[in-house]
Formats: structure tokens, sequence, C-alpha cells
């Protein structure tokens, strides 16, 4: 996935410009509507990936959260909470959330940047493959509760199920 050098590091003030040059590298298409918020749209397999990075300098954090085109119909919102614990359970880094007001599911993952510790652009592209990665992984389970009307026990298990071969 890496198009920007690797020993591109940002210094800067704000970590939204390193996101920036990479979202422009890879020719995603973005918008950057203040200072401390960048929205990029990102096709993957099941869906595209909304992936909005918000930068906060007071607590010296930026923040990216990747939504799925997807809506929870409150009838089906106690399955996906019991399915984000199991989910959440699988996870090394970030974390999926359901933003009850929208009924959309999210990945989310936060990095600090404070303390003088300089960001690197292979740091950054690896946290968007990982958001992408962990989306494409568990699109399924999401759509197994929702639409299939399955537990969140039985779209667990389908949506971890290793492929062997090619067909």
């Amino acid at each position: 996935m890496s198009i920007v050098a690797d020993d591109f590091v940002s210094t800067a003030d704000n970590p939204l410009d390193l996101v920036e040059d990479i979202v422009a590298a890879h020719q995603w298409p973005f918008e950057r509507s203040c200072d401390e918020e960048l929205s990029v749209t990102v096709a993957g397999t099941w869906c595209d990936y909304h992936l909005g990075f918000s930068f906060n300098p007071v607590q010296g954090g930026l923040q990216l959260a990747s939504a799925y085109d997807m809506r929870v119909p409150s009838k089906r919102q106690e399955d996906i909470l019991g399915l984000l614990a199991m989910v959440n359970e699988r996870m090394w880094l970030g974390h999926f959330d359901l933003w009850i007001e929208d009924g959309v599911p999210m990945f989310r993952h936060a990095v600090l940047t404070r303390g003088g510790g300089a960001l690197h652009a292979s740091q950054m592209e690896e946290l968007i493959e990982i958001a992408i990665t962990e989306c494409e992984r568990f699109y399924p389970a999401f759509q197994f509760v929702i639409w299939g009307g399955k537990s969140p026990a039985e779209a667990i298990a389908a949506a971890m199920l290793e492929t062997m071969g090619e067909a």
C-alpha cells in the first residue's frame, strides 16, 4: 500500500498535513473542511469506506474513524452491540463502535501526537491499512446480523471462517 516515501516524516504541528499528502498520493477523493478534520472515501471489496480523521491539538491526538456504509435498524441494535463485544475481543489495535444517533457501525483508533515524536508516513499508511483491513474482515458479520437475522455468535463464526485454496 505504501506510496509515500518511507522516510517522509511530519514534524509539523498538524498531522493532518501528512494524512492529506498520503491521501492525495493514493488519489482517493477527500475533503478537508477545516484544520482539524479530513474526510476521505476508499473503495473496499464490500463497500466504500468513509474515513474521517480528526486532530485535537489540545489533547495532542489524531483519531481515525472508518464508518460502514450501512445503518443498523433499531430492532437489531441489541444484537449488533453483542456482536461488537465479540469483534472487539479479536482486535489488537482499534475497536468497533456503533454511532447510536445514526445507527452506523465504525472502526476507530487514536494516536497520540504530542511529546515530540514525529509521525512517519509509513505509520499513517499502516493505520489506514489496518482500518480498511479490519472493516473488510468484519463486514460480513455485520451484514449477517443486520440483514441475515443471525445471532452475534453465528455471525462471528461465519465471518471468521478461513477459506483454503482458490476456486
